[in-house]
């Protein structure tokens, strides 16, 4: 079911927090790229020193006598514990928030430990919740690997929704030569276009507005989400950033099944309601039948001769989705031995996420189309 609605009423108060380390570098890059229209940024740390760098106009310091402003030491329980010193502190800066986007990095210590403790309190003053969160590359170590996993696992029961970043799959859309600095800006980025894709959904006017209560009814109690980005140029612009999205190397499993689907396409002036009528077409054939899917069309100046297109699936059969995740998970670990680094994919690897991202559609071989694009 197609669900369109103008923007009616008050306008929704969003904040994006950015937990520790990796959440405070998010929140400092998304300042940095463009902003985000309408929302708050808040950071928050252990670590004064780290605050004091960073970016956002609220800064907030946890746990001041527990670490005393020297940090966690890369302990989750440490930034849990800071967290819970804090909670009155913490939720006097949330109260007031429709929606609350939670930016870490899990597998450190203030991002892992207390970002439970945020969504706690998020869903506490009313907030609908939503995480963003990183896994560790593989050269981070296993320790690192082993923390983010049992983070994750917790964060999950605190959250409306959750959305993972695995920052080894993101190795796959950039060049291989490129440094490990690039690679953590890439992942920085990649999150920044999730939480401004969902959040000007919202906030920035389009030519299909969205209300926040149909995005709360997407995203409310909905557990783990996938999130897929593409861009397009040229005159298969829509078909080449649709197929990005959606089979693209961020996503663990296809948003095939998925119950809820939310997505955003962004254009130039020159963007046609023909493009944002196909994307919807292509994105409803992907999605479960019955799946209630919101969508937005925005007007970007900056975007001549080309199209965004933000999607994030909810709402899956759980069984279902750790199966296939288990699946892909074994596959990609195979593949991973074959790199004596583990930071340089595969040669083979190379050629399929260029093969993805190839904006000529006529070349493609048919098995690297969705099943639902292929010819009959």
């Amino acid at each position: 079911m197609m669900l369109i609605k103008p923007l009616a009423g008050q306008p929704a108060k969003i904040k994006v927090v950015g937990i520790g380390g990796g959440g405070g570098n998010a929140i400092s890059t998304m300042i940095d790229e463009d902003d985000i229209v309408g929302v708050e940024f808040i950071a928050l740390n252990t670590d004064a020193q780290a605050l004091l760098n960073n970016k956002a106009d609220v800064k907030v310091q946890i746990g001041e006598n527990l670490t005393k402003g020297l940090g966690s030491g890369g302990d989750p329980q440490i930034g849990l514990e800071a967290a819970e010193e804090s909670r009155e502190k913490i939720k006097e800066y949330l109260e007031g928030a429709d929606m609350i986007f939670i930016a870490a990095g899990e597998g450190g210590g203030t991002g892992t430990g207390a970002a439970p403790i945020i969504a706690e309190i998020g869903k506490e003053v009313g907030s609908l919740t939503v995480a963003v969160v990183t896994k560790p590359f593989i050269f981070e170590g296993s320790r690192r690997k082993i923390v983010a996993e049992e983070g994750t696992d917790k964060l999950k029961e605190k959250v409306d929704t959750l959305i993972v970043i695995p920052n080894q799959r993101v190795l796959e859309i950039i060049d291989t030569k490129a440094s490990i600095i690039e690679a953590f800006r890439r992942v920085n980025s990649v999150l920044h276009q999730g939480v401004k894709g969902i959040a000007e959904l919202i906030t920035v006017p389009g030519l299909i507005n969205v209300d926040f209560a149909d995005v709360r009814s997407i995203m409310v109690n909905a557990g783990t989400a996938l999130m897929g980005i593409g861009i397009g140029t040229g005159e298969k612009r829509t078909i080449t950033a649709i197929k990005q999205a959606i089979s693209s190397p961020l996503l663990e499993t296809s948003i095939e099944g998925a119950k809820g689907v939310l997505f955003n396409i962004i254009g130039g002036p020159d963007m046609t309601m023909n493009e944002v009528d196909e994307a919807a077409s292509i994105i409803s054939k992907a999605a479960d039948p019955d799946a209630d899917i919101i969508f937005g069309a925005v007007v970007d100046e900056k975007m001549m001769d080309q199209v965004k297109i933000i999607v994030v699936a909810t709402k899956f059969d759980e069984h279902r989705l750790r199966l296939t995740r288990l699946s892909s998970r074994n596959l990609k670990e195979h593949e991973e031995e074959k790199s004596t680094t583990g930071f340089v994919i595969g040669e083979d690897e190379v050629k399929e996420a260029n093969k993805t991202f190839n904006e000529d559609d006529s070349t493609d071989d048919e098995f690297d189309i969705p099943a639902f694009l292929r010819k009959k």
